[in-house]
């Protein structure tokens, strides 16, 4: 054993793969004990194994690690574009830009769900205000919003791109360039009328108060159930008391009809026995 002189076979290669991928690299006791391998490595021992395997590895290595290499020189070689300060951009790569992508950019659109309301009613109220019946233009518009509002920069880019989404929306009526309010459109935005607030302001109130009041209801009830028992109590009394003096007044009538008899035979001389 131990012969390193020897040349190694193809059967003895496809042994000690096999077994590494069996085993694993470094397991060379185990490879040379399977029986699988061990016929094809009897005369190999563990440093056979092991140095084998290294050089294998190193071979198989070393393209890719010459191609590591080579690779940062193929980037360095590239060509570098010129640095010409005078040189146009390409036009082929510098992309179109207009006004109305630049108007549907998302940094735009958070602004207009921000400021959209704002706007709305300062453009409405301008346009209310001017009452010209052929419309009017963005200068006439940004001449009223100025004298009475505090606009940002770029303020009549902002307010030319919220007309033209007004207009789209079917909100405002664009004419030759001018602008007016249709007349089907409701100005402001759905606010509950006075009547409506009243009414709810009175509805929470009466709420609030019933809730309030429900004990002292319920105190008040019963005090009345109590009050009616006691009437139909004295009532019934009554009509106990009535009937009996009915009675009584009955009885005294049958009396004095008996005197009245007893009187006018008397007066006739006729002898009465009482029993």
């Amino acid at each position: 054993m131990g012969n390193q002189k020897q040349k190694w076979t193809a059967e003895e290669e496809e042994a000690l793969l096999a077994g590494i991928a069996k085993h694993g690299p470094g397991k060379w006791k185990n490879i040379l004990k399977d029986p699988d391998f061990a016929p094809s490595l009897t005369h190999r021992s563990n440093i056979d194994l092991k140095d084998k395997w290294r050089n294998l590895s190193v071979s198989s290595s070393a393209p890719g690690s010459r191609d590591k290499s080579r690779a940062p020189k193929l980037k360095s070689v590239g060509p570098a574009p010129p640095n010409n300060p005078n040189s146009a951009p390409d036009a082929s790569r510098t992309p179109n830009v207009t006004s109305d992508t630049v108007m549907d950019h998302p940094s735009n659109n958070a602004l207009d769900g921000k400021n959209a309301l704002r706007y709305n009613t300062m453009i409405f109220e301008a346009l209310s205000t001017i009452k010209d019946t052929n419309g009017s233009d963005i200068s006439a518009i940004i001449s009223y919003i100025e004298q009475r509002h505090e606009v940002p920069p770029k303020f009549r880019r902002l307010l030319s791109a919220r007309l033209r989404r007004l207009a789209s929306q079917g909100k405002l009526e664009k004419i030759q360039n001018r602008y007016k309010i249709r007349k089907d459109t409701k100005l402001g935005t759905k606010t509950p009328s006075p009547k409506q607030k009243d009414i709810r302001l009175r509805q929470n109130s009466g709420a609030l108060s019933s809730g309030e009041t429900v004990e002292e209801a319920a105190i008040t009830a019963a005090y009345k159930v109590a009050e009616a028992e006691n009437k139909s109590f004295l009532a019934s009394e009554a009509v106990k008391e009535a009937e009996r003096v009915s009675k009584m007044a009955e009885d005294t009538d049958s009396m004095l009809q008996l005197v009245k008899e007893i009187y006018e035979q008397c007066s006739r001389g006729e002898i009465v026995l009482l029993a």
